[in-house]
């Protein structure tokens, strides 16, 4: 059962000569109501400017297409985030380049419905109340100068500042919940015992909002009057990212042999046998097409757990779209649990090592401009693959490189809770031995590690156990081990595994730069960590010790 909402918007002029409110929604249905959700905005351009209205109708219209071009991969306030940043600047730009326009501005309070939680975006003195079991509650503050003077004055609303801030709160849906967003000519007109019996007095939604903004004119508003009124009919069963349960309910496939055939695909050869999955190469009988399947081990049917992250990781791949990572294929005649991805000839970087292949410099830096550009893709989908290591990068017969395995991958539109553990010990930056959540940083840190060993077949710190708790000094020089690797190649490795974070590089796009520019414009070499940052504790009493001998020293100078 999807998300069922009853919505109704009224917008009215007023004793004005011009409305310089607007307001709108979008009610999608299907995926895109799953997993982008319904939203719904009202604004009110500032009074006395003539770009208000221009203001207030451009940013409305802007959020509610550009939301839906937002990766799924983002959380909502991310994405709200990212497209109200960009129309606050284009509302600014706007008012520099037409002097007529000078000081327009607006506010802006946005409300997405998705799945069983809603997320409310807002900035200005525009409202959102929630009428829930009879109690109409007021969920936005105003912002407005507390001066008494200045109380009618904005101190924040999409245009007026180059620095921009908007106010974020989510909360747990109820069915016959009722939202009502509104501009300050029904909220100021109105009571606040007016408007709730207004919205208890009118179960339809759209006679709601006609309702609340007729109200306010006749109780002497001065102001344009604008009303959108959302009321939660039918909550979905399962939340959003529960949207492929279905394929959960399918039974997990026997563990197949080479020239088994089933839901047209012929099984080649198993791939890999871990812990949790099976992979497997098999041909599309009907195409001819070489895939890969992948599915878990039949065991653990009864475990929800790894059924989720098997569906998560189909949800996640099916969103990433780019020549550094395989891409799925669907599945439509699909009878038990697994998904399907492209098959490309070739080996990963550790098999490459297992076998005894020498990488050169020039290998190694290739395949580190090609990692960075697939992380970088990654990471603007606000993915982090948090598990970078030679055995998860495939190097093509094509001469593509690939990421694999976005098995323990995270979104920023997901719960931590629901993915496995992270990360393979000898790769895992220093942080996360110390319950630092992983993230896209943590990917370059495993990137440096991963072109370290490929040069070195060793660690910059040693190689970890798992469940072992390591002591970071300082990264061992990889010229130690090569000693043909240049010196900027060296600072450049150097500086993505350095044990402090602020000392790494911060997104893909620098790391790649530094290794595309090489010798041309090299780093500096990184500063060593001073002892006493890296073991304060080794440190004082180090101190501690000088300090009581000096003084036993003096005691025995003075008692002579």
């Amino acid at each position: 059962m999807p998300l069922i909402v009853d919505a109704g918007y009224s917008s009215l002029t007023g004793p004005r000569e011009r409305n310089e409110d607007f307001c709108g929604m979008v009610t999608p249905q299907g995926g895109e109501l799953e997993n982008k959700g319904l939203i719904a905005a009202v604004a009110d351009g500032i009074g006395g400017h003539q770009g208000g209205r221009e203001a207030a109708e451009y940013t409305v219209r802007g959020l509610l297409s550009d939301y839906y071009a937002t990766p799924d991969t983002w959380s909502v306030p991310h994405a709200l985030e990212k497209v109200v940043v960009a129309l606050n600047r284009w509302v600014r730009a706007e008012a520099g380049r037409q002097p007529e326009l000078a000081g327009m501005a607006t506010t802006l309070t946005a409300l997405v419905l998705r799945g069983r939680r809603y997320v409310c975006a807002h900035v200005g003195d525009s409202r959102l109340y929630l009428l829930r079991a009879g109690v109409c509650t007021r969920l936005t503050s105003d912002h407005v100068w507390e001066h008494p003077e200045l109380r009618n004055v904005l101190s924040r609303a999409v245009g007026l500042d180059r620095h921009f801030q908007l106010d974020f709160f989510d909360g747990e849906l109820q069915e016959g919940d009722c939202f009502l967003l509104c501009s300050d000519g029904v909220w100021g007109a109105l009571e606040h015992a007016r408007l709730q019996g207004a919205l208890l007095a009118h179960p339809d939604a759209q006679q709601a909002a006609a309702s609340l903004t007729s109200l306010a004119l006749a109780c002497g508003g001065q102001d344009n009057a604008s009303a959108v009124v959302l009321r939660v009919t039918e909550l979905p069963a399962q939340n959003l990212r529960d949207a492929l349960a279905g394929t959960a309910r399918l039974p997990l496939p026997p563990r197949f042999k080479p020239g088994h055939e089933f839901d047209g695909l012929h099984i080649e050869e198993l791939l890999h046998d871990s812990r949790a999955t099976l992979l497997y190469r098999v041909t599309d009988q009907l195409s001819g097409q070489a895939l890969v399947l992948k599915t878990l081990r039949p065991e653990l049917a009864d475990d929800p757990d790894e059924i989720r992250a098997l569906i998560m990781e189909e949800w996640r791949a099916r969103r990433i779209v780019s020549p550094f990572f395989a891409q799925l294929v669907p599945a439509e005649r699909r009878s038990c649990l697994y998904y399907l991805q492209t098959w490309h000839e070739g080996a990963t970087l550790q098999r490459m090592l297992d076998t005894g292949l020498h990488f050169t410099v020039a290998d190694a830096v290739q395949h580190g401009i090609r990692l960075m550009k697939g992380l970088s893709a990654l990471h603007r989908l606000d993915v982090a693959h948090r598990d970078i290591k030679p055995a998860n990068i495939h190097l093509g017969r094509d001469g593509r490189l690939r990421i694999l395995d976005l098995g323990v991958a995270l979104s920023q539109s997901e719960d931590e809770a629901s993915v496995g553990s992270p990360g393979t010990p000898s790769y895992m930056a220093p942080e996360l031995f110390v319950g630092e959540p992983a993230g896209p940083t943590q990917d370059l840190y495993a990137a440096g590690v991963t072109l370290y060993h490929l040069l070195t077949r060793k660690y910059p710190y040693g190689e970890i156990e798992p469940f072992q708790h390591p002591k970071f000094g300082e990264p061992l020089p990889p010229t130690r081990y090569r000693p043909d690797i240049p010196g900027w190649l060296e600072n450049v490795l150097l500086k993505a595994v350095s044990r402090e974070p602020a000392r790494r590089f911060e997104t893909a796009e620098e790391f790649l730069l530094a290794l595309e520019r090489g010798a041309n414009r090299p780093l500096s070499r990184p500063p060593a960590t001073p002892l006493a940052l890296r073991n304060p504790l080794l440190t004082w009493r180090v101190i501690a010790a000088l300090s009581l001998v000096l003084n036993l020293l003096l005691l025995m100078l003075l008692t002579r």
